[in-house]
């Protein structure tokens, strides 16, 4: 499956650059940099310093910056789920 904004909720996170736009907590809202672990509710980004903080993702807007350049955000409750379900959810998974 290609990465496209169509698919990008369906798709693997992890290595995607993002930045938290918005959040319930101020103190996360512009944390930005690469998803380096997804858990089922939260995101680990790595900042260019090499700090990882943990963001819940039903209380975030994210905004994930696609390889072809593209920037898609996507509501944080959208994402709110054990990440293999998340990503098999295609139809044409051989996991299923």
């Amino acid at each position: 499956m290609a990465l496209t904004p169509a698919t990008l909720t369906r798709h693997e996170l992890i290595g995607l650059p993002v930045r938290v736009a918005a959040a319930s907590n101020p103190d996360l809202v512009g944390i930005d940099g690469d998803v380096v672990a997804e858990t089922t509710r939260t995101l680990s980004i790595e900042s260019d310093s090499g700090r990882v903080r943990k963001v819940p993702k039903a209380d975030a807007t994210f905004e994930f910056s696609l390889p072809t350049g593209e920037t898609v955000t996507v509501e944080g409750d959208v994402l709110v789920e054990r990440p293999a379900r998340r990503t098999e959810r295609t139809g044409d998974s051989k996991w299923r």
